[in-house]
């Protein structure tokens, strides 16, 4: 019964909308099909723990910003790691990437609340650590560059002028 009921959240993982336990649910069998070497399950898992996650940023349950916004970091760098893991150091770098531009957008974004924002911010700093690490481990990548400069232009520009 219990197989049946993980099957099924992978298999359709926003039929009942999504909601953040459904994401923990997903992330957790990613991490355990991860730790059993069956990639194809791990994919699926957090590809489709990733699209909660995007779906919890658009309507945050209320009182729930911070663990949307980190379940939206966690889920690229769940998905990021394994494609690494996989020799795919391209598509990890394009998640590791989504995953900052996506923050400095929120960061930016006029139609948030002051308090979603600055959480946002703040989760940008896990991000932006996380692509210097690949740099670290990888080398140069000009994808990785090109984001970390547009994130350090646009967070400029929206600061307060200097005189």
């Amino acid at each position: 019964m219990h197989e049946r009921i993980q099957h099924s959240a992978v298999d359709n993982p926003v039929a009942n909308g999504p909601s953040l336990p459904l994401w923990e649910e997903l992330t957790r069998q990613g991490m355990n099909s991860a730790s059993k070497q069956q990639q194809a399950t791990a994919f699926t898992a957090y590809e489709h723990a990733l699209t909660i996650a995007r779906r919890l940023i658009e309507a945050p349950p209320p009182g729930r910003d911070e663990d949307c916004i980190a379940a939206l970091v966690v889920s690229h760098h769940n998905l990021a790691d394994l494609h690494a893991d996989q020799g795919n150091r391209d598509a990890a770098a394009r998640l590791l990437c989504q995953a900052h531009e996506f923050l400095i957008a929120l960061t930016l974004s006029a139609e948030r609340t002051a308090t979603f924002r600055r959480i946002a911010l703040r989760h940008s700093r896990e991000t932006h650590v996380a692509l210097i690490r690949h740099l670290a481990r990888y080398g140069q990548h000009p994808l990785i560059a090109r984001t970390l400069d547009d994130a350090s232009l646009a967070l400029s520009a929206s600061g307060p002028a200097r005189h």
